[in-house]
């Protein structure tokens, strides 16, 4: 690929990995209006290597406090606030892990079409829109229980589909739990790392299997353009999310599922 398709696909995939926006659907755009060609199997694993090397450095602190209380409580068989919201962040990456595993054929084959992204690009903004609007936003992080990781968790998994958007849709789950749009995010973002380390490894052992070679200066700069631009993602969607809500990203979903049934009709 050329220095300026790295670039861009890398600030993509950083940005769109953690926004409720759908990746898959901003992915699809390049080739299909610009006639740029596949990024290929290894760039695929560079950019998930940055974003979730961002999202781990960007929690660093909750992900070591977290991973130390787990491995000290779980030992002396007792459950804390923090260990509990490491065992509903196991819990929640259960459905969506099985789900890839039995549903990854039909969906690889029959879900990844153009249309198919721009309904549920469409779909779920509209769903994401009515889960901020009636969500009561009184419940923080800390009670946060395992039936609640559950059910994000099987909202996570829906996320397989094409343009759906996994921190979209665990959003839009949490939201309708009642929990307050920043602890919504912090929960998808924490969700985010064992399934991003997940989809990570199975890239690396697939590109291992098929042999390829790999352009290291590429897939060293793909990964740290993807790793700047998620945490600057991250940061200000943080910083800005109890200010200016959920609309602007529901509206910009409508805009881009248009987009795409207008291109790929």
């Amino acid at each position: 690929m050329d220095l300026w398709h790295i670039v861009v696909l890398a600030i993509i995939q950083g940005l769109t990995e953690f926004l409720p926006i759908s990746s898959s659907a901003h992915l699809i755009l390049p080739s299909q209006l610009l006639g740029w060609p596949d990024q290929g199997l290894a760039f695929d694993v560079a950019v998930h290597v940055g974003t979730l090397a961002a999202v781990v450095w960007y929690f660093r602190r909750d992900v070591g406090r977290l991973a130390q209380a787990w491995v000290t409580d779980t030992w002396h068989r007792r459950v804390g606030q923090d260990s509990g919201l490491a065992w509903a962040i196991i819990v929640g990456t259960i459905p969506a892990g099985l789900a890839g595993i039995l549903l990854n054929d039909i969906i690889s084959t029959q879900l990844r079409s153009g249309l198919v992204i721009a309904a549920t690009t469409i779909g779920f903004g509209l769903v994401l829109w009515w889960s901020d609007a009636v969500g009561r936003r009184e419940r923080e992080l800390p009670g946060l229980r395992l039936r609640d990781a559950l059910i994000i968790g099987l909202a996570q998994a829906i996320a397989l589909i094409p343009g759906t958007s996994r921190s979209g849709i665990t959003m839009t789950a949490a939201l309708f739990l009642g929990f307050t749009r920043e602890s919504a995010a912090r929960f998808s973002f924490l969700l985010s790392i064992p399934l991003i380390t997940a989809a990570g490894l199975l890239k690396i052992l697939e590109l291992i299997s098929l042999g390829e070679g790999a352009d290291w200066e590429s897939i060293a700069l793909g990964a740290a353009v993807s790793f700047v631009s998620a945490v600057v993602c991250i940061h200000l969607f943080l910083q800005f999310l109890e200010r200016i809500g959920l609309m602007p990203y529901v509206i910009y979903r409508l805009l881009l599922g248009v987009v795409l049934l207008f291109v790929l009709w």
